[in-house]
């Protein structure tokens, strides 16, 4: 295949990959291992179908492994975050891409989680699913149908209103900045959490922080070591969802935070700070630079 080939199933490839494991770092190298296998393949009459074939075996085999991997990781686990505001990624589609969602599908198997991402989130006809992971029609319909109970019983909540998301999450960034304890705690919902995810690196929390009063505390250290780090907030979207990026003044990325609204409220936040999982987002802070 050509570079033409390339260019135009790339993005896909790339879906594909990143629905599947969650990691922007693993689904780069799917891309670049599924189109390898392409040069050195012989005869390809279907690009599309021999490619996403080839990237979804890849990325089950891949699954396979990380899930050992992620089963000694320090605390929380999240996704590796994405910058999704540059119209690169559908509407329809980034509901399925929040970090909240790509944290669900963790629990499902990887013939579960493979079907759930061609038919769910890439609209992809049974026929052809069935060819891409080797299973029958109907096996194939049986594991979207566990999928989505799955799914659908631990469903994230969401604001329908893309803008209505924006207005609250720009309201909590004013709040928070300015120190309002009282519109703080307007804007929290009452069962809100926070997530995050610090790799064992000595920054993030290895349990989650629930409840407005214990997340209100939470948010209050932060805003302090913030004070003290001079870093700042760059408003951004994140997977799909209203976030911002932590800066410090030179620009270096401290962590990426992301925030879950529904019904006019913050119901949760992630945050990454673990910079392995960063680093395709541009220079880093040095975090032992920024240790007290």
């Amino acid at each position: 295949m050509d570079q033409e080939h390339y260019a135009e199933y790339r993005p896909l490839i790339f879906s594909i990959a990143y629905h599947m494991l969650g990691s922007a770092a693993d689904a780069e190298d799917v891309v670049q291992e599924t189109f390898l296998r392409s040069l050195q393949a012989e005869d390809v009459r279907h690009p599309k179908a021999f490619l996403t074939t080839v990237a979804t075996r890849i990325a089950i085999d891949q699954l396979k492994s990380a899930r050992v991997r992620r089963e000694r990781y320090f605390g929380e686990w999240i996704p590796e975050p994405l910058l999704t505001e540059d119209g690169a990624w559908h509407a329809e589609t980034k509901d399925a891409l929040s970090l909240a969602v790509l944290t669900l599908l963790e629990q499902l198997t990887e013939a579960e989680r493979a079907v759930f991402v061609l038919r769910e989130v890439l609209d992809f006809p049974y026929p052809e699913i069935s060819k891409i992971i080797d299973r029958s029609e109907a096996s194939c319909r049986q594991l979207l149908s566990r999928a989505r109970k799955h799914v659908q019983a631990n469903q994230p909540r969401f604001e329908v209103s893309a803008q209505r998301r924006a207005e609250v999450a720009a309201e909590f960034f004013r709040v928070f900045e300015s120190g309002e304890t009282a519109g703080l705690v307007r804007l929290l919902a009452d069962d809100v959490v926070f997530h995050g995810d610090g790799g064992g690196n000595g920054w993030g929390i290895k349990q989650p922080v629930i409840g407005k009063l214990q997340v209100t505390r939470f948010l209050g250290g932060l805003l302090r070591q913030q004070d003290r780090l001079q870093v700042h907030l760059e408003p951004a979207e994140i997977n799909g969802t209203p976030g911002a990026l932590v800066r410090t003044a030179d620009g270096a990325l401290v962590n990426v935070l992301s925030l879950d609204i529904a019904d006019g409220r913050v119901v949760a936040f992630r945050s990454v700070i673990n910079h392995d999982k960063l680093r395709h987002l541009g220079p880093l802070a040095d975090l032992d630079a920024l240790a007290p």
